[in-house]
């Protein structure tokens, strides 16, 4: 026997317009209970940012067809390779923001092992600079990353200048971060 509610058309509720309110995507919840609960959000993304940057940059350089490398001796062939002049230690970790000289002696060395920077000097500084095969193996790396990356955030379709406006946002609280280190380490 049929019921009268069968020929009734099955409705569902309608869902709450906009997102559900779940808060701020973070790691530490804790961090976020702030006044500032966004900086929290940006610590979280640059954690993930930072993790698949690095992933990305040895990768990228095996598939160039680079040598394994860690993701600061990528970083360093390609600041070294930079306006084709050599660089300083210092210079080197200046720009990087390196604390631990020795980090980057060791990758330094293990690039001239490789045959892709060889030392020099300048006065009595000791410098590096690229050499050809390492000026090479930087070429290669940017034909895929254009390939790969570049293509690909070209699609999302972000304009230029808010990608660059990013990029100034976090160099600025790179220094309230520096800042705060040295404050932390004063304590």
């Amino acid at each position: 026997m049929a019921s009268r509610h069968d020929d009734e058309p099955l409705t569902r509720p309608e869902p709450p317009l906009g997102p559900p309110e779940i808060g701020p995507v973070v790691s530490s919840a804790h961090l976020a209970n702030s006044s500032l609960p966004a900086l929290s959000e940006v610590e979280f993304a640059l954690t993930m940012a930072n993790n698949a940057f690095q992933r990305w940059m040895v990768r990228c350089m095996e598939a160039a067809g680079g040598p394994a490398m860690s993701p600061l001796e990528v970083l360093i062939v390609h600041l070294v390779h930079h306006r084709e002049r050599p660089k300083t230690l210092a210079d080197i970790c200046l720009v990087l923001n390196i604390e631990d000289t020795h980090l980057a002696t060791y990758a330094i060395r293990k690039l001239v092992g490789h045959g892709l920077v060889e030392e020099g000097r300048k006065g009595k500084e000791k410098t590096v600079r690229i050499t050809d095969p390492g000026a090479a193996l930087c070429q290669r790396y940017g034909e895929v990353r254009e390939a790969l990356v570049v293509r690909a955030a070209r699609q999302l379709g972000h304009d230029p200048a808010d990608i660059s406006r990013v990029a100034a946002l976090l160099r600025t609280l790179s220094g309230a971060y520096d800042q705060a280190a040295r404050a932390a380490a004063a304590l």
